[in-house]
Order: structure tokens, then sequence, then C-alpha cells
């Protein structure tokens, strides 16, 4: 218990498991990857809900493992070389979970960039585009009422679908296989379509492969259990 003692984070979310990676997060797109991951490659670990109506992101505590104040972040007490890493982005744990484990990344060094290349993509593009459209058309910004905020990111949601919808032709998944780079997407696209809900703005029913896609990502059994990690008290 030692070691994750010496983590100031740990006073205020205590660990029962201290052999366990720890994830710190909350059920929104970027912390469904993480849990997403952790439930993918087997590793055990133990979940601790940041609660967001509390600021707690925002906690001294929080901030000492994240200066960001941003989930999801994890503690790994077996890192490399046995030593204890602390880690937060959730690009950045993704492909670190992958490497640990050698799952869900390849280890041919160009479908390895190529499947990096596409995690990228979400992280500069569907992410904070698909974030901000969800400000003005779900949170305080639909009270804004210029029209342009809210059209320039209903416009480039549906750029990045056009892109997503033509990578998907002829595969299952973005890189054929089950990657890192569908746990980095379809989070997003799952709260586009269950809390946005703006696809018929989108022309959703129009892809030819995205919805079927998200179907499948969603119908995995990982997936069932990682959008609900961790509980909401």
């Amino acid at each position: 218990m030692t070691i994750l003692n010496d983590y100031e984070i740990t006073k205020r979310w205590p660990a029962k498991h201290p052999d366990r990676i720890q994830l710190y997060s909350v059920t929104t797109p970027n912390g469904i990857k993480a849990s997403t991951m952790l439930e993918e490659i087997g590793l055990p670990y133990e979940a601790h809900n940041v609660n967001f109506a509390d600021n707690e992101q925002e906690s001294p505590e929080f901030l000492s493992l994240n200066p960001n104040n941003k989930i999801p972040a994890i503690i790994d007490p077996n890192g490399p070389g046995g030593k204890p890493l602390a880690l937060f982005e959730s690009g950045a744990i993704l492909i670190y979970l992958a490497e640990k484990t050698g799952k869900l990344l390849s280890s041919d060094p160009i479908e390895r960039y190529h499947t990096i290349q596409w995690l990228m993509w979400q992280m500069g593009g569907i992410g904070p585009m698909f974030g901000q459209l969800g400000y003005f058309v779900k949170f305080a910004g639909k009270d804004i009422k210029d029209p342009r905020p809210r059209q320039r990111y209903l416009d480039e949601t549906e750029r990045l679908l056009a892109v997503l919808d033509h990578r998907l032709e002829g595969r299952d998944y973005i890189m054929g296989s089950y990657s890192i780079a569908d746990i980095a997407v379809f989070p997003w696209l799952r709260v586009l379509t269950m809390v946005y809900k703006v696809t018929d703005e989108l022309g959703w029913d129009e892809l030819d492969n995205v919805p079927a896609y998200l179907a499948r990502c969603l119908a995995r059994p990982a997936v069932e259990r990682a959008v609900k990690v961790p509980p909401r008290p």
C-alpha cells in the first residue's frame, strides 16, 4: 500500500485494491475510452468516480495527478520496470495499456502507426468538434441566439462523419480488426446519438457504414460493461 499512499489523490479516493490499476473517471466519452480498454484487455482495475457536480476534478488531490483537471487518469502500481506510473490523457492511456499487454495495437510498424494516426484523428478532430457541438445543442450554448457557432460545429461534425464513413467502406472496424482507434472513436458516436440527439440534422441515416459500425462496437460485451464504469454514486 505504501506505493499508492505516496500519491496525494489516494487521500480523497482510497484504494481498496492497491495492487490494481487505479482509474479516476466519469462515464463521458473520454472516460469510456479508458474503461473500455481496461475491460477489453482484462487487467484488474479499480474505478473511482470523479464527481463533476462537486468539482472534484478541480480538487488539489485530483490536480496532483492531472494538472489539466480532466478525466480520465490512471495509476498503474506495476508500471514499466515494476515502478508505479501515473498517467493522464485518454490517448496516452490507450497506447500505454496496449503496449503493456500487447493487445489492440499491432506490432507491425506500418499498421501500428496507421492505428495511432486514426487515434490522433479522433483526439484532434472528433473529440473537440463533437464536444463543441454538444455545448451548442445540449448544454449552455443552446441558449446563444447567434446560429453561426452551432452551424459551424454541425458542419464540421458532418464532415468528420463522412471521413469515418469512407474509411469504414469494406471494413468492420477502422483498421479492419478492432483496435484502440475504435475504442477512441465509438464513445463519441455514442454520445452524439444518445445524448446530443442531433442525428437527423447530421443525416445519420444516410451514412452507409457508421451506424452499423457503432452498433457493432456497442454490442461488444466489454463495451456493455465499460459504459457503466465507474458507477455513479
